[in-house]
């Protein structure tokens, strides 16, 4: 399972109902089934990830978050929304929080920090849009539309008054080093957020 995957199911509460937006493969959704008992599903939109969800036995449903919405759910449906690496492929991820913040108690997002050191240099060097693990993809072909870092994130959330229960980062493989918690902005690649409607 993915460093960032890791992390997350440490905050899924057993028998939580889970609602996972951009599930992929269901391997995050399988695993909190077979380990926390969970109920809930997935959303997604690529065929081949679609049936390697039901190969899993993962509940998944075919929706696309830009022209469906998350209208056809009610408000506090689920106890844990989910969105892993999803939130900068997504035209207006602003709307989406919000619908996660009406969905659920609690949502985690997790997505490519954009000032992370190594695209920094690279795009310092070579003077081109960075390419990394993270972001594969060239300029022109990238699912990536909305590239963000820790402080824009941070930012939207205060002003939408969301509260940030935790904060955590992935630097490549290794979870939560005490650097990146230092200077999460600098040195996480990968930003892991759990947050909460504002009190």
């Amino acid at each position: 399972m993915r460093a960032d995957l890791e992390i997350i199911q440490q905050w899924i509460g057993p028998g939580s109902h889970v609602l996972d937006l951009g599930c992929g493969d269901g391997t995050l959704l399988q695993y909190l089934q077979q380990e926390r008992q969970t109920t809930g599903f997935g959303l997604e939109i690529n065929p081949d990830h679609i049936t390697e969800c039901l190969a899993r036995g993962v509940p998944v449903i075919e929706q696309n978050l830009d022209t469906q919405g998350l209208a056809n759910f009610d408000d506090d449906s689920f106890d844990t929304v989910l969105m892993t690496q999803a939130l900068q492929a997504v035209r207006r991820p602003d709307v989406v929080l919000d619908e996660m913040m009406r969905l659920g108690r609690e949502g985690i997002v997790t997505f490519p920090n954009f000032a992370h050191w190594r695209l920094r240099w690279y795009l310092m060097r070579r003077g081109r849009m960075p390419e990394s693990e993270t972001l594969p993809h060239h300029w022109y072909d990238t699912p990536n539309i909305h590239l963000c870092t820790f402080k824009d994130f941070e930012a939207l959330c205060h002003q939408k008054n969301f509260r940030i229960r935790n904060r955590t980062v992935v630097d490549g493989e290794h979870q939560d080093r005490w650097l990146s918690r230092l200077w999460p902005n600098f040195l996480g690649q990968i930003a892991i957020y759990r947050i909460t409607r504002g009190d």
